[in-house]
C-alpha cells in the first residue's frame, strides 16, 4: 500500500469546518481512499467588515 498527498482548497460561505470537509467531499471523488487531511492555511474572504466566505487549503492522504 503506497499513500500518496494531493493538494486541494476547500470553499464555504458556512465555516472552516465546512470548507475542510467540501475539500474531503471533492478529494473523494477522485480519490476513494482518503486516509487524513491536513489543514495548512486558512483564509477569509470579507464584505462589509462580516466574514463572507471562509478557504481551507488542505492535504489530502490517501492510499492506492
Amino acid at each position: 500500500m503506497q499513500v500518496r498527498v494531493a493538494e486541494f482548497v476547500g470553499e464555504s460561505n458556512q465555516s472552516w469546518q465546512h470548507a475542510v470537509e467540501q475539500a474531503v467531499s471533492e478529494a473523494s471523488k477522485k480519490f476513494p481512499n482518503i486516509s487524513g487531511v491536513e489543514v495548512i492555511n486558512w483564509t477569509a474572504g470579507c464584505h462589509c467588515d462580516h466574514i463572507v466566505e471562509y478557504k481551507a487549503d488542505v492535504k489530502i492522504a490517501y492510499t492506492e
